[in-house]
């Protein structure tokens, strides 16, 4: 330790870093983290068993425009728009700005800080205190202006994890927002997908009462004949109303399903009035990828965002240990303080100092311990998460595939069974024209029949409704951008852990 003199002429005392190095070794043993680690690793996606499950089928991951693949203008055209004025979209940069704004505070905490102040007071002194004549007793006017600069030496790298941790957020906030859209985008295409369903429906259920109301006009002329009676007359009107009540419920539906893609898109229910009738066609050959689980980290935006925050996590359980060591502050300050305005501007009103600050918890009823205890346990959730994540996504892609599959299979039986009922309902309904036949023959291969052709088009409807969903499955075609910040793989599974001891 040595003596300086400060420009005012007070002796300023500057300890040698050796000194302070030795006294931080020291003093740090008062508070420690003994006992207090984690032995969390995040999962790698080559650890599950998934070759069966997910064959490599030399397919290609979707591309950020995927939804074009069933060529419907209107459907990307009610895409960019929900893009660009949903509410939801807003939220989600919102929070991205707000995490970016984190971490300018954080990079803050890491530079040289300087202040600027100036103060004027009128005050009375009193004359029987420390104040001396001739001010003792007196009015008097201080005048006090100060530059004052500080700097925090940050030796254990408190400010620097602060910072890591801060940009490690922002990255999941951007990434999380690449989440959002792509949800976004696949909501707005199932819903879609759902409203085309309902419209070949409706085309069935009209179809429907086109030949109930044949099967009345028949009905009644075998009536005019004696080959029916009034019971026959009854049934072919009510199942000619059922039919229409059919056509009047799918109108609703319709409707609603309009309002639904309104509000997907962000505007009035009115704008769902204008939407046409879809006309989407089949899609792409559905064939997955080749290395699809270790590739499906950096495509996936939300496996991305819990990536990252187990890195940020992981930069949250250093700043926490770094509380445990000293800290050392370096301030400096310079300006002049004065009675009255005359003297404030000479070199008698100036004033200086400048020297060291350090800080040593020695004794705080186990608070910092708690505080690291609290940043392992949220490291250890954004583990839990981020692997609760990956197995999540797998099996989704999984399920959407085996679903896509079974319809496949299923399409093909529908179609042949859709084929013999339609010919088996033209020959009743010709029978029965001719009295070779009676009503219920009719109306059940009628039945049967109507069942058929919708058993088709719903098949066809989550064919593609899975196609959607696996699309989104794999990523949307989002690819993770942030390649020279995101932490690697082996890094964050492998170095978290053994820096959280």
């Amino acid at each position: 330790m040595k003596s300086q003199t400060s420009p005012s002429g007070a002796a300023a005392y500057v300890l040698k870093p050796g000194v302070i190095a030795v006294l931080a070794a020291v003093l740090s043993a008062c508070a420690n983290y003994a006992g207090i680690h984690s032995d969390k690793h995040i999962a790698k996606p080559q650890q599950f068993d998934t070759a069966r499950s997910l064959p490599a089928e030399q397919g290609r991951w979707p591309a950020a425009d995927w939804f074009e693949q069933f060529g419907d203008a209107q459907l990307k055209a009610l895409i960019n728009e929900a893009l660009q004025a949903s509410p939801t979209i807003e939220q989600a940069f919102a929070r991205v700005r707000q995490a970016q704004a984190f971490g300018e505070s954080a990079k803050a905490g890491t530079l040289p800080r300087v202040d600027a102040s100036y103060s004027l007071t009128r005050e009375q002194f009193s004359g029987t205190a420390m104040i001396p004549p001739p001010y003792g007793g007196s009015w008097q006017t201080e005048n006090r202006g100060l530059l004052s600069a500080s700097y925090d030496l940050d030796l254990w790298g408190k400010n620097r994890e602060a910072l890591r941790a801060a940009v490690s957020q922002a990255e999941a906030s951007k990434a999380d927002e690449e989440f959002v859209k792509l949800t976004l985008e696949t909501a707005i295409a199932r819903t879609y997908n759902r409203l085309a369903r309902l419209y070949v429906l409706h085309d069935i259920a009209a179809a429907e009462v086109a030949r109930r109301e044949r099967i009345e006009r028949i009905t009644a002329g075998r009536i005019a004949t004696g080959l029916d009676t009034e019971v026959e007359r009854r049934t072919a009107q009510a199942e000619l109303a059922t039919s229409r009540a059919s056509v009047a419920a799918l109108d609703g539906s319709i409707l609603t399903v309009r309002y639904q893609l309104a509000a997907l898109i962000g505007a009035g229910p009115d704008r769902g009035l204008s939407i046409k009738r879809p006309s989407l066609g089949v899609g792409d050959d559905v064939l997955l990828p080749d290395n699809l689980p270790a590739d499906l980290v950096s495509r996936r935006p939300d496996i991305v965002a819990a990536r990252w925050r187990v890195d940020a996590m992981t930069h949250g359980v250093k700043e926490a240990k770094a509380e445990f060591y000293p800290d050392i502050n370096l301030s400096a300050a310079i300006g002049l303080d004065a009675f009255g305005f005359g003297r404030f501007l000479t070199a008698a009103s100036r004033m200086a100092s400048a020297g060291p600050a350090i800080h040593l918890p020695i004794f705080d009823a186990g608070a910092l311990r708690a505080q690291l205890k609290g940043r392992y346990a949220q490291f250890d959730y954004a583990v839990a998460a981020y692997n609760q994540t990956l197995v999540t996504a797998l099996s989704d892609i999984a399920t959407r595939l085996a679903q896509i599959r079974s319809s496949d299979a299923q399409l093909v039986d529908a179609q042949v069974a859709q084929q013999a009922a339609q010919s088996a309902d033209q020959l009743a309904i010709t029978r029965y024209k001719a009295g070779l036949a009676n009503q219920l023959t009719v109306l059940n291969a009628d039945v049967i029949a109507l069942n058929a052709d919708q058993a088709v088009a719903n098949l066809k409807m989550n064919r593609r409704d899975q196609q959607i969903a696996l699309a989104s499955a794999l990523g949307g075609g989002y690819v993770d951008a942030s390649v020279e910040a995101k932490p690697r793989m082996d890094t964050v599974s492998q170095a978290n852990p053994a820096a959280a001891r």
